[in-house]
């Protein structure tokens, strides 16, 4: 059974009523009423950890409620604030440090974050848990080198921690050593471990950059996604989509490139990409312009900076391997173009599917998918990104891009 913390020091012990009180408020979801009450004690008893954690809740919980980074970044200070009173409980150092570094990520401060990170892993250097998050830190700045010393740390310390290893597996693979990787990115029961100490959503829903408390299924129907529209206008509009895409393949120097993320075991896969990041890419689109003209109606798709829009070329002979994307915060849209009859199908999660020509096929990709192409002939789709529908447009303006 997991221990409760420990957040009173001796002195908050004595004014315990009051702090039961702020906090009975704010359980409640009275936030205002919390933060006048924490406040207050913050004020009479300007040494008391506990009184400015309960503070730094309150403004964590009142900024969520106006969509304020300003009301955030409050929030962020004063977590910091509790860390460096006396006589601080190691167990409410943690949970500050902690939730400082996530809100300074969720602010898109990554660098921060990361010296606060560094500052959990200086206070406790046992707890192998801080060194683990202190590698995400680290990948968020796209800091390899660094992320792959840290999870290397953790290995020696715990050679069966499985967050640690899914992660070391995951640098192996972009530093082109698949064969190295692959016994940590195959190891389902780390997943499992993975996914019961809570560091992923799921066995199958493994990817870093996450925002919490999204609707998490691996395949999605139009109708629940609210992109109705988008796809509808894909389907419609499928063959100008495809001629256009055929049109770029036939050119002497063709314009798609090898997929470059070493997610390949072996065939041949090329991608002509239209945007990425939420950026276009204007001298590509000049080869493709009615369906560039066609997206720009969609700010959904065109302005996902979690993702990107592309033709996908697949030759016979290929196998992906079973991979997450980045972040929860997108889903993934395969329009079928050119699609032979047998031997293409892709597995997300534990279902596996197949691509129909003029057919849109949604499934989010932060869950675990895997590709086969078997046929006699190449597969054509066209892959759309889509904002996750729950983020708000807030989260869209701000988090940072992937």
């Amino acid at each position: 059974k997991k221990k409760k913390p420990k957040l009173l020091n001796k002195f908050d012990k004595t004014i315990k009523a009051e702090l039961d009180a702020a906090e009975k408020l704010r359980k409640k979801g009275k936030v205002e009423e919390a933060l006048r009450a924490f406040e207050a004690l913050v004020n009479q008893y300007p040494q008391s950890p506990r009184a400015r954690y309960g503070k730094a809740q309150s403004e964590d919980d009142l900024a969520e409620k106006m969509r304020s980074n300003e009301m955030l970044q409050k929030a962020i200070n004063t977590y910091d604030e509790v860390v460096s009173l006396p006589n601080v409980p190691s167990d409410l150092i943690k949970l500050s440090l902690k939730r400082e570094a996530d809100r300074q990520q969720f602010l898109g401060r990554m660098r921060g974050s990361l010296i606060t990170l560094q500052k959990l892993v200086h206070l406790f250097p046992g707890d192998t848990s801080f060194k683990n998050d202190l590698g995400v830190g680290y990948l968020l700045i796209g800091d390899n080198s660094n992320a792959k010393k840290v999870y290397e740390e953790v290995l020696s310390l715990a050679p069966n921690d499985g967050f640690a290893k899914v992660h070391y597996g995951f640098i192996l693979k972009a530093e082109n050593k698949i064969a190295e990787s692959i016994p940590y990115l195959k190891a389902y029961k780390w997943y499992e471990l993975g996914y019961q100490r809570g560091h992923f959503a799921s066995v199958w829903q493994r990817s870093l950059y996450n925002v919490k408390g999204l609707k998490a299924q691996p395949w999605w129907t139009a109708r629940e996604t609210g992109y109705v529209e988008l796809v509808k206008s894909l389907e419609k509009n499928w063959k100008l989509i495809r001629d256009e895409g055929l049109a770029v393949m036939d050119k002497k120097r063709s314009l798609f490139l090898p997929e470059d993320e070493n997610l390949r075991e072996k065939g041949d896969w090329s991608q002509f990409t239209l945007w990425q990041q939420g950026r276009k890419n204007e001298n590509a689109c000049k080869s493709v312009p009615k369906t560039c003209a066609l997206l720009e109606r969609f700010p959904e798709a065109t302005g996902c900076r979690r993702g990107q829009i592309k033709y996908s070329i697949m030759h016979p002979g290929t196998h992906v391997w079973p991979h997450t994307g980045p972040t929860n915060c997108r889903l993934r849209m395969h329009l079928g173009l050119v699609i032979p009859k047998e031997g293409c199908r892709i597995r997300c999660a534990q279902e596996n599917r197949t691509w129909e020509e003029g057919k849109v096929l949604i499934f989010d990709d932060s869950f675990e998918h895997e590709v086969w192409q078997d046929a006699e002939n190449y597969r054509l789709i066209f892959i759309v990104d889509v904002w996750h529908p729950e983020l708000t447009a807030q989260q869209r303006r701000t988090l940072p891009a992937i």
